[in-house]
């Protein structure tokens, strides 16, 4: 069906797609051509080489299908990246600088779960509207390298602390994909807007950020509360975590292009008031129930209770 299409046709479903998009919160959507990333896979393969990955050793695994999005989903023509925001109104609110914190993307509900709601009811609504249209929603939750496709189509730059940067709305925003079998025409990418900035190089207390553009996985504040599973967090970054129990905000905090950043009007990801304002004692005494009961819905059940209490030990001890 749809190579039988008529300009005007795609036309409007591509008007449609990002009139829906809106509607169900996304601030941007754009278009890119379903085809083999090969700048990327240079990078991806000297990123691997060197080892930046750390224990992620699914960042292994599917090299080709991360490259190539035609092997996740039968004859895929376009990707539908979009750009959903997730700037808090508020943020943890202790006047003591040792309160440990958590990135403000976890404040509220899981992102995954959220996304895919909008993206499952994004592609119904394309099917209802232009018929039988074959797809497949990603929310950081499989081999698609999501900032590459956001970039091919034109939703920003990758800066040099490898986030992708909008413009007029900064980096405090998820990135999903529809990946689809109709081919839609494609948005151009715009320039880099970086310059000779180097602030998120600059402010990186465990030097994550070894060259612009180039982030070793290993290092990174992130992957140490999140990614890492082993019982205990290497003695090298003692002292220099500056108080992050999960996840870190630091590289886009200094980011001047999140002067643009608004707060976001997103209703599941409000944050628990009790959340925001956890004393370091309060944070010191979690127990699993407590965890239960603040994190329920959050991204930071990823680190489970036993992995959230070894990095409020290793910061504050």
């Amino acid at each position: 069906m749809g190579s039988g299409w008529t300009v005007l046709v795609m036309q409007d479903i591509k008007q449609f797609i990002k009139e829906k998009a809106n509607s169900l919160g996304f601030f941007y959507c754009g278009f890119s051509e379903a085809t083999f990333l090969e700048d990327e896979a240079r990078h991806l393969e000297l990123w691997l080489n060197k080892n930046y990955h750390g224990k992620m050793s699914y960042m292994e695994n599917h090299f080709d299908k991360r490259l190539d999005p035609r092997l996740l989903v039968e004859d895929a023509k376009t990707v539908i990246s979009l750009l959903l925001n997730y700037s808090p109104q508020e943020k943890q609110c202790s006047s003591d600088p040792t309160t440990p914190k958590i990135s403000s993307y976890a404040y509220g509900e899981d992102y995954h779960s959220v996304i895919k709601d909008k993206l499952r009811a994004l592609l119904a609504e394309i099917k209802m509207n232009f018929g039988d249209i074959h797809g497949r929603a990603f929310v950081d939750s499989a081999p698609v390298m999501d900032k590459a496709w956001a970039k091919k189509s034109g939703l920003g730059w990758i800066g040099k602390n490898s986030n992708l940067i909008h413009p007029r709305e900064g980096s405090f925003f998820f990135i999903a994909e529809l990946i689809v079998d109709i081919k839609i025409a494609p948005d151009g990418p715009i320039k880099d807007y970086c310059g000779t900035c180097t602030r998120c190089i600059d402010a990186c207390p465990t030097d994550a950020i070894v060259s612009p553009y180039v982030v070793q996985g290993d290092k990174c504040i992130s992957y140490l509360t999140i990614e890492l599973k082993d019982e205990i967090i290497p003695s090298e970054f003692k002292g220099k975590m500056e108080n992050w129990a999960f996840g870190c905000d630091i590289c886009q905090d200094v980011c001047p292009w999140n002067r643009f950043s608004k707060p976001h009007n997103e209703s599941r990801f409000m944050p628990k008031e009790k959340i925001l304002n956890l004393t370091t004692l309060e944070w010191e005494q979690l127990n699993e129930e407590m965890f239960n009961e603040l994190f329920k819905l959050s991204a930071v059940k990823r680190t489970k209770y036993k992995g959230l209490k070894r990095n409020i030990q290793f910061i504050t001890s």
